[in-house]
């Protein structure tokens, strides 16, 4: 998993009792169903404040629903360091770890700012140091404007059992080459098992990864449980030729490039 300078915005009021979420997003549901909202709700009964105060939050959406990027789970991250740093940090690293695990897999990811490898469920999380091989590179990323339910791709994968069980080793195999400044090596190396039912179901981001391979980039993927390809270019000029490439075949359609965060 890597950091990618993308992100959404979060504003943090303190108020009365209680959490009020808004968002400019009028599709995304701001109640209790949402992370942003379940985080904070968490952070105040683990912290032992939610009978003393509460919190007017709004979230401002720029990364896609959906997208497979980890943008819900990125802000619930966010919502738990925020809030531990506005109440002089009632919570220790540990207590942070286990609330933000509690919340979902993804999440104690986000409390650091390094590349990791994600083990177990996704909550052990072993940061690295700055990947060699992607050094000076840069990332297009391409929605194509659906979104994959993470519970559907997760149901759907039981009818592929090699990608299910997947093959030993793998990941770090992928993260030896890019430690080693290897990029052409370790395209090969690139896997996500859970484009085996997004592709099976959506075949235009099969589409995109191979036009984008054609046209000169390094590696490509989808990116979680989809629905966003990335591409890696070997700079941000590449990158930009590529997104102007593919709006031209393909047509309109939310793309951004951006650096490793």
């Amino acid at each position: 998993m890597h950091p990618i300078a993308l992100c959404d915005r979060l504003e943090f009021t303190r108020t009365g009792i209680g959490v009020n979420l808004t968002c400019s997003e009028p599709g995304l549901p701001a109640d209790a169903s949402n992370l942003v909202h379940r985080a904070a709700t968490a952070f105040l009964s683990e912290a032992g404040l939610a009978e003393q105060t509460g919190l007017r939050i709004h979230l401002e959406k720029r990364i896609p629903m959906a997208a497979g990027l980890g943008g819900g789970s990125a802000n619930a991250a966010t919502t738990l360091s925020a809030l531990n740093q506005m109440f002089g940090r009632p919570l220790d690293g540990p207590r942070l770890q286990k609330t933000a695990a509690a919340l979902g897999s993804d999440v104690p990811f986000f409390l650091q700012q390094s590349p990791a490898l994600a083990t177990g469920r996704g909550e052990r999380i072993e940061s690295l140091k700055p990947l060699p091989a992607l050094a000076g590179t840069a990332l297009l990323l391409v929605h194509p404007g659906f979104g994959i339910a993470t519970a559907w791709a997760y149901r759907a994968l039981a009818r592929f059992p090699d990608a299910l069980h997947g093959h030993a080793g793998r990941a770090r195999r992928l993260l030896g080459r890019l430690e080693a400044g290897d990029l052409a090596g370790a395209a090969g190396e690139f896997y996500n098992s859970l484009e085996a039912p997004a592709l099976e179901k959506h075949p235009l981001l099969g589409l995109y990864q191979e036009f984008l391979k054609a046209q000169g980039a390094a590696a490509t993927l989808m990116s979680g449980s989809g629905s966003t390809v990335f591409a890696i270019a070997h700079n941000e000029a590449s990158a930009r030729e590529l997104e102007a490439r593919l709006q031209a075949k393909f047509g309109p359609c939310w793309s951004a490039v951006v650096g490793w965060g």
